[in-house]
This record gives structure tokens, C-alpha cells and sequence, in this order.
């Protein structure tokens, strides 16, 4: 996807209670398991059904490093989806998320101030309906940019405006990114 999803995703995998499967076979057993079969699992990893079929009986132990990658990828995302829910809804409805970030902050705010974007590293807790915005917008497919705009509305309400309590009229924009990461 991209640095923020990535990230959203590499946050939510911290509350995994088990480590994935580390053999290619066991990993191709756990993919037959969840997808009901082997054909499937072929297509989807862009191997025949009878590769597939070889790992699960263990005939072929090391993969090539690029099906390596797509297999422990599709394993990381199907691993463990019930403990991965109770994170996100966790996280969305009492914890909250960390963000922790490198970015230029520039502002438009009222006149006499200085609105001159810098670069800053920040690590900020975002109340839960953050969460909750970022989360639910991850799952119905957003890009990066509405990503980073739920990110950048957050980052100014909490950190810039206090909560409100200053700088009413200040516009945080959010550009060029060096670093994301999110924790719950």
C-alpha cells in the first residue's frame, strides 16, 4: 500500500498473541486451511496447484525469495483476524493510537504569526474517534492522502489547538513526510 497503511498494518500486528508459521510449509498449510483448498491458494501466490501441493507435504522446503515474500505477506494478513479486531476496537473505541512522525508542518493561521513550515518529529496520542476515522477508512480502501488528511486533522486538533483550547483558526498542512508510525 503505502507508508501509512503499512504502518496502520505493522501497529495492529503488534497485538498478535502467536508468531506466523516460519516454514513455507506450515505457511502454505495455514493458506490451504483458510482458503478450502489448494487451487486457490495457486492462484493467488501465482504458482501451480501442484508447487502448492509439494510444500504442504513438505517436498520442497525453501522458497524462491519472491514467493517467500507474497507467502508470509498473505499469511501475516490473514494470521490471527479475531485478535486483530479486538485492536482495532480497542484502539477505536477507549486507547486511542500513537502516531509518531517526521514531517514538514507548515500552518495558515491569523496575521502576525509565523506560518514558515519546518520540519518536526512528533509523537502524539490521537484520542480514539482518530483511531476509529483511520481504521475505518483503511478497511473501505483509502488511499494515502485520506489517510494523511485524517492524520493531519488529528496532529491539529490535539497537538496544535490543544483540544481547542488555542489557536482556533490554525490550518496544519502535512507535507513532505520522512517517517509514520503508528502503535496502540
Amino acid at each position: 500500500m503505502g507508508m501509512f497503511g503499512d504502518s496502520l498494518d505493522k501497529a495492529v500486528q503488534q497485538a498478535f498473541t502467536r508468531p506466523i508459521p516460519k516454514s513455507a510449509g506450515a505457511q502454505m498449510r495455514y493458506l490451504v486451511k483458510q482458503l478450502k483448498g489448494t487451487r486457490a491458494v495457486a492462484q493467488m501466490l501465482r504458482v501451480s496447484q501442484r508447487t502448492v501441493e509439494r510444500y504442504v507435504k513438505d517436498q520442497i522446503k525453501r522458497p524462491r525469495r519472491d514467493l517467500a515474500e507474497r507467502l508470509e505477506a498473505e499469511v501475516t494478513r490473514r494470521w490471527q483476524p479475531q485478535v486483530r479486531a479486538r485492536a482495532r476496537q480497542a484502539a477505536a473505541t477507549t486507547n486511542g493510537i500513537v502516531i509518531d512522525t517526521r514531517a514538514r508542518f507548515g500552518y495558515t493561521a491569523a496575521p502576525g504569526t509565523t506560518d514558515d513550515a519546518r520540519l518536526r518529529h512528533l509523537t502524539v496520542a490521537l484520542p480514539p474517534h482518530y483511531a476509529a476515522r483511520l481504521f475505518e477508512a483503511r478497511e473501505q480502501g483509502a488511499g494515502e492522502r485520506q489517510l494523511r488528511e485524517i492524520a493531519a486533522e488529528g496532529l491539529q486538533e490535539t497537538y496544535f489547538k490543544d483540544g481547542g483550547r488555542r489557536a482556533a483558526g490554525l490550518q496544519v498542512e502535512y507535507t513532505d513526510l520522512e517517517h509514520v508510525e503508528f502503535g496502540l
